[in-house]
This record gives structure tokens, sequence and C-alpha cells, in this order.
């Protein structure tokens, strides 16, 4: 196997192991969508993308059974895939209102 074969390996391992997660306690979701909701709507322009990207991972962390490192550095690529599904979910949502 080559490298990149064990890389896809490892996240559709990773995704696997999450989606089946979130088919255990729906209430993820919904909880994690309030998270950056909030999030999102109280960042000012003096935060960073990636200040905020934490907060988010840590709250998510702190209520929830899904583990995400608060250290954007030290995110999976199956964490930076949900939160940024997050941003475009509440992105898409605000954009309707």
């Amino acid at each position: 196997m080559s490298a990149s074969e064990i890389q896809k390996t490892r996240v559709i391992n990773e995704l696997r192991g999450f989606i089946k997660k979130l088919l255990q306690d729906p209430k993820i979701l919904e909880q994690s969508l309030e998270v950056a909701r909030r999030h999102y709507g109280e960042g000012s322009s003096e935060d960073s993308a990636e200040s905020v990207v934490a907060r988010i991972a840590n709250e998510i962390s702190d209520t929830t059974s899904v583990h995400i490192p608060e250290d954007p550095a030290d995110h999976s690529e199956a964490d930076k895939l949900f939160l940024e599904l997050l941003k475009e979910a509440v992105s898409e949502e605000q954009a309707l209102y």
C-alpha cells in the first residue's frame, strides 16, 4: 500500500467512526450547529478565523461526546471537514435570512 492509500484508509476509518457516533447520538449535530451559530455570529473583525474555529472545537468537545483538539494544527482530516461543514451550514443558513 502506498502512503496516500494508507492516508485515505485512515481518513475513511475516522469518518466512519465519526458518522457512527452521530448516528448513535443525533443531538450532537444540533448542539454543534448551535455552538457554530453562536461563535460565528459573535465573532469580531479582530478574531482570526483560526481562533473562532478553536473556540468552536473546544466548546463542542466540552458539550458533546465528540473530541476535537482545540489547536487547529492538531485537527485530523475528519475534524477539519466537520468544522468546515459547520461553517458552510451556518453561512448558508444566514444567507437565507
